[in-house]
């Protein structure tokens, strides 16, 4: 009998990076479940953690962006979040609040993530192989530690060396973002390899240089979308990330 399983894709590179909402884990779930969690909780963070520099610098960054009155209320401030929320913006000073809010959720074990059945054997056994791992979200830094550390198959952050969001890197969608990452991590663009559902940042990480891989999974918001040159597949067992 002839097998017909489909030869993997096989990458090269000392370093994979990871997009998260799309690719290794489902959209609906951080649109849902996490959103519906720091939604009601935004107003009391804001007003309980004023005194945080980092929460402070939030609320001005949404006041300035949303050209709010200097002197905007609490509630003026949350509704611009929530507009935000509905439409998945993906503003850092909401990705900030949100992953703080999101972090005390994960240690008080009232939230957990999620990671798509294909994905985690596979970051074990790359790991394992010599293959470096770090994280490009939208979603803040403080928020992608407690998401691998409290994941539904235990803690996950030794898989990780670094983590980068907006405000460490830049926006997803520049290729200069791409560039920050590379000098951070010490590795020439051609030796990393981008995992990303978006067509935006699969663009951007073309053009700094590196390896691309376009997911397309049934589901997700970039189902079927149109990735260019880059390869696409829709499982990480559809891809070998092998050590040079």
């Amino acid at each position: 009998m002839t097998d017909t399983t489909p030869t993997p894709l096989t990458v090269t590179a000392r370093y994979l990076v990871v997009d998260l909402e799309g690719t290794t884990s489902a959209a609906g779930f951080i649109l849902g479940d996490l959103y519906d969690y720091a939604r009601p909780r935004l107003a009391a963070w804001l007003d309980e953690h004023a005194g945080d520099p980092v929460i402070a610098e939030a609320r001005q960054q949404v006041i300035h962006d949303a050209s709010l009155p200097t002197d905007a209320s609490t509630d003026e401030v949350v509704a611009v979040m929530h507009e935000w929320m509905e439409r998945d913006v993906k503003a850092t000073p909401l990705k900030t609040v949100q992953g703080q809010i999101w972090a005390e959720g994960f240690a008080r074990d009232e939230i957990s993530s999620h990671f798509f059945d294909d994905v985690i054997p596979k970051l074990r056994a790359w790991h394992a192989q010599g293959v470096g791992l770090a994280v490009f979200s939208s979603g803040s830094v403080a928020s992608q530690v407690p998401w691998f550390r409290h994941s539904p198959d235990g803690d996950l952050t030794s898989l990780v060396t670094d983590y980068f969001d907006t405000v460490k890197a830049g926006p997803k969608k520049v290729a200069s973002s791409y560039e920050k990452i590379a000098a951070a991590l010490d590795v020439p663009a051609a030796e990393l390899v981008f995992f990303t559902d978006n067509p935006g940042e699969v663009s951007a990480a073309l053009e700094a240089g590196w390896q691309v891989v376009a997911f397309s999974r049934a589901g997700e918001p970039f189902f079927e979308a149109d990735f260019g040159d880059a390869a696409v597949v829709s499982s990480f067992d559809d891809v070998e990330v092998v050590a040079p």
